[in-house]
């Protein structure tokens, strides 16, 4: 039976369009999911809107909108941001749909049927922003003295009927889930934030509102919405399908991939939902870093918000996912620029596999009647070429099992520095009147190495790998990671060679 693999992005909240931490989450876990395909994989991977909450309440009351319209026009952004990445997903769930609305209220019947909800009246700090409950020890002061979140957005003092959740009954368990699967968190950063939170003691969960309406309706209780969190994270059951018993055909989960600002949610909160729910807990959270402009963090107020898709249809939807994947240690935080972007997409997509191609390719056009040469006995330089190439799925596999995206990406343009440079030491065009039969032999091993990297690229640079595949006659049938055995067949007509990665231009503002 082809071995499952489930995944998801957390669900974005679409009281303004898309921006980059958007974008960058989107892509990260699409290269995840092309590559558990490729190598084998059946692969369901979930990602959508969550659309309840006041803040989204507040939002549709500014724009003169009923919620429900609202979220209609938001999530459509959300959606088209997807189609235009390349982000291929296999599911946009949206959290008001019908079928949402069923497995939230089957969550609630379940954790209150275990005596774990019961009513009582909050008072507290709260967080429109973050949509979250904040002790006052959590509070930081802000430079007017204002008191403000962890995160830094303002609270305000709460006081209303609600119902509980026992999250303190479950504060022995998360330590113990904490202990003995430390691959539960990761990375190890967030790990260690999360025992510490926990051991520092657990408070019941405020999880219903009263002073609003837009969000689920608590079963049998119409004056009470759940909590906008506990609504979005069962998420990831309803768009499987739950409460149907179809749902295990997907769950549990293989990974959670969030940012680091929503891991106490998904790695406290969440896990506290299920086993009261008597729900088996998902695999592992992965809480990646935020992507900063030019080293400082986006935001409305700081007006250095940066539109994804103005960037892609700048630069080319490849460049900028390349750029992000590869340039952003994947857990960690990295900063991005036009400049920097342009730098990277120019010297390894147009520079070293795009150039390498295209020389490859063209000498083939000219010199081989546009086919697929013959290779000769290999040299010792082509088997050195050979033991380099054979190595690297079992490195990306390492890699991509162990979330490190940029460092697979490496290793493979490691490879591609390794290809230009046997084929610059064994100079084709100069065998070209010395010795025919090695020139051919010479560009067969470059172009069918070349084959291979664009196999290996593919979660990356979809659209260009796709590409090279087509100038080298690769059927769709031989693109996955089964295929990197086999080998080119000499005597493929090829099409006429073109280039793939245009060079960019460096911005005006940095070139002037």
């Amino acid at each position: 039976m082809t071995e499952r693999y489930y995944l998801t992005t957390a669900i974005s909240y679409p009281n303004g369009r898309p921006h980059m931490g958007h974008a960058y989450e989107a892509i990260a876990t699409d290269a995840l999911a092309r590559f558990h395909r490729l190598d084998g994989k059946q692969v369901f991977f979930l990602t959508g809107t969550d659309e309840h909450g006041l803040k989204i309440s507040q939002a549709a009351r500014d724009a003169g909108q009923e919620p429900r319209d609202y979220v209609e026009g938001m999530a459509a952004h959300f959606q088209d941001m997807a189609a235009r990445l390349d982000i291929s997903h296999d599911r946009f769930v949206r959290t008001t749909e019908p079928g949402h609305y069923a497995c939230a209220q089957d969550l609630w019947r379940r954790m209150e049927a275990r005596g774990d909800i019961y009513l009582d009246k909050y008072e507290g700090w709260y967080s429109v922003r973050d949509e979250a409950y904040y002790d006052e020890k959590e509070l930081v002061t802000g430079e007017d003295g204002e008191k403000l979140s962890p995160e830094g957005t303002p609270v305000v003092w709460t006081v209303e009927e609600s119902y509980f959740f026992r999250l303190s009954a479950y504060q022995d368990r998360l330590i113990e889930l904490f202990e003995t699967n430390p691959d539960f968190v990761q990375p190890a950063s967030r790990r260690n934030e999360m025992m510490s939170f926990v051991k520092g003691g657990l408070r019941d969960l405020s999880i219903s509102r009263t002073s609003f309406d837009w969000g689920v309706p608590v079963p049998d209780a119409p004056k009470h919405v759940m909590y906008v969190w506990l609504d979005a994270l069962s998420n990831y059951l309803s768009g499987i399908g739950y409460p149907d018993a179809s749902y295990e055909d997907w769950w549990p989960c293989d990974v959670h991939v969030i940012g680091k600002d929503v891991v106490r949610f998904h790695a406290v909160y969440w896990p506290a939902f299920l086993l009261s729910a008597g729900v088996e807990l998902p695999k592992a959270v992965f809480g990646h870093g935020f992507v900063l402009w030019d080293g400082k963090k986006m935001s409305k107020s700081a007006g250095n918000v940066v539109d994804p898709l103005g960037l892609a249809d700048k630069y080319g939807v490849d460049q900028l996912r390349y750029f992000l994947l590869r340039e952003v240690p994947f857990g960690g935080d990295g900063s991005y620029s036009e400049a920097a972007i342009v730098t990277r997409a120019n010297a390894d997509l147009a520079n070293d596999l795009g150039n390498l191609a295209q020389r490859c390719l063209s000498m083939i056009a000219k010199n081989c009647g546009g086919v697929v040469p013959e290779p000769a006995a290999p040299t010792n330089a082509d088997k050195a070429l050979d033991m380099e190439m054979s190595g690297l799925l079992s490195t990306v596999q390492k890699h991509m099992a162990a979330f490190q995206i940029h460092s697979a990406l490496e290793a493979v343009w490691r490879m591609v520095g390794e290809t230009n440079a046997y084929f610059a030491a064994r100079e084709p065009w100069a065998l070209k009147t010395s010795d025919p039969e090695q020139m051919g032999s010479v560009l067969y091993r470059t172009a069918d190495t070349v084959r291979q990297l664009a196999i290996l690229a593919q979660p990356a640079i979809p659209n260009g790998a796709a590409k090279l595949l087509d100038l080298l006659a690769v059927d769709e049938t031989d693109r996955d990671f089964a295929a990197l055995g086999k080998k080119m067949q000499p005597g493929t007509e090829l099409p006429a060679p073109a280039g793939v990665f245009p060079r960019l231009e460096m911005p005006e503002e940095v070139t002037a």
